[in-house]
């Protein structure tokens, strides 16, 4: 297994510096954060620390990110990326798809061969509703990705923690009986989890049995943690938005049990990419507070990941 960082919290740092800082901290790897040029929409989301479009027609870029990555002893595990390609604003979908198409091409020519992302959700419409959206949208994206040899890798987050991700949330991948619907439509090998235990805490879910059920769609995993204030649940309840009763910290603050966690990974003989990611409020008032929550959790987790 290879600790690693998601790049998305190094906002305003550039390409070399992300490099820098997971080399000088002995990370192996991070996910890059590969968003679109442009102004971020949510909190963590338009940072991009690589240029995809660039990638594809400047050799020399593409040469470099590369280059500089190994000379630092740090390779690259994902391109990450997480809009909603289901979204009921067509123009903002189509945006979004273009640019997954741009990410598997980049990807396949760095030789990353692995893209991170959410299927997406149309939030006013049900489960059963949004399947054959789900095939229609993904279904040409895995046939480009089968082509080019590139793994994509679905987060599970429900995104559905604020009023405008309100009712149905932003991303149907969020449960294993979602993961089985999605799978049972999409039947291909490039198509696998991006694991995040967090998610599943304050769902109420496995997210151990599911390392075991699931073993061999593990493609990419997140470290996460969240915390589940129970005295504001029992205020709440379950019908509440999720941050009145819960929030996102690093490992290990909030309520994931890590050993068994990755001892479960290490059950199954996962040997991928393990990236920290870090979304924690406590820990944003400066980049040196960020950068002391990167090394807060890579100490921690490096009681788990050698």
């Amino acid at each position: 297994m290879k600790l690693g960082l998601l790049s998305s919290i190094l906002d305003g740092w550039n390409y070399e510096e992300v490099i820098d800082i997971c080399s000088e901290m002995s990370f192996k790897c991070t996910e890059l954060a590969s968003w679109p040029q442009g102004k971020a929409e949510r909190r963590y989301a338009g940072v991009s620390h690589i240029d995809s479009e660039r990638v594809l027609t400047d050799d020399k870029y593409a040469s470099h990110i590369l280059e500089y990555a190994k000379k630092k002893n740090v390779f690259i595990s994902s391109l990450g990326y997480y809009p909603n390609v289901l979204d009921k604003n067509k123009e903002k979908a189509d945006k979004a798809i273009e640019h997954i198409y741009s990410l598997i091409k980049a990807s396949k020519k760095l030789g990353i061969n692995m893209v991170t992302t959410f299927i997406g959700r149309d939030q006013s419409k049900t489960v059963e509703e949004n399947l054959p959206l789900v095939e229609k949208i993904w279904t040409p994206l895995l046939n480009e990705a089968e082509k080019d040899g590139v793994r994509i890798a679905i987060e599970n987050c429900p995104m559905i923690f604020s009023k405008d991700e309100w009712p149905g949330g932003q991303n149907i991948f969020t449960t294993p009986s979602n993961w089985d619907k999605v799978f049972s439509l999409l039947k291909s090998n490039k198509l696998g989890i991006n694991f995040d235990p967090s998610h599943f805490v304050w769902q109420g879910l496995d997210y151990v049995k599911a390392i075991y059920d699931y073993k061999d769609k593990i493609f990419h995993v997140h470290f996460k943690d969240i915390k589940l204030y129970k005295d504001k649940l029992a205020r709440v309840g379950v019908m509440a938005y999720p941050l009145e009763y819960m929030s996102p910290k690093l490992p290990p603050y909030g309520d994931v049990d890590w050993a068994k966690f990755v001892g479960a990974l290490t059950d199954i003989g996962y040997d991928g990419s393990a990236c920290i990611e870090i979304e924690d409020k406590s820990f944003e008032g400066s980049k040196e507070r960020i950068l002391d929550s990167i090394k807060i959790t890579k100490r921690y987790m490096d009681n788990f990941v050698i």
